[in-house]
């Protein structure tokens, strides 16, 4: 009966040390891993989207509008610009 009963509270906590953390969908890869220049370009959060009509970007870009479905893949060189409700700049992430 011990035994059984020990195997019923130590399985979970096995189990759960095998489990690999996954980093949350959307990105927000702004910290260390800036492979896509997005932390220089914190600036243009609160900005019109017009700002980026003039600008030029090296790396390939992703503008995300409001409530616009976007797939799910990661690319780490790729810069990220999401626009609020109001198409103002409301974030900038590399992914």
């Amino acid at each position: 009966m011990k035994v059984s009963l020990f195997a019923v509270f130590l399985l979970p906590l096995a189990v759960s040390a095998c489990v690999v953390p996954v980093p949350p969908p959307g990105g927000g890869d702004t910290g260390g891993a800036d492979s896509c220049g997005a932390g220089a370009l914190q600036g243009l959060v609160g900005q019109p989207e017009s700002v980026l009509q003039g600008m030029r970007f090296s790396q390939p870009v992703r503008v995300i509008g409001f409530g616009m479905p976007v797939t799910m893949d990661y690319a780490p060189g790729r810069l990220n610009i999401e626009l609020g409700r109001d198409d103002r700049i409301a974030r900038v992430w590399c992914g």
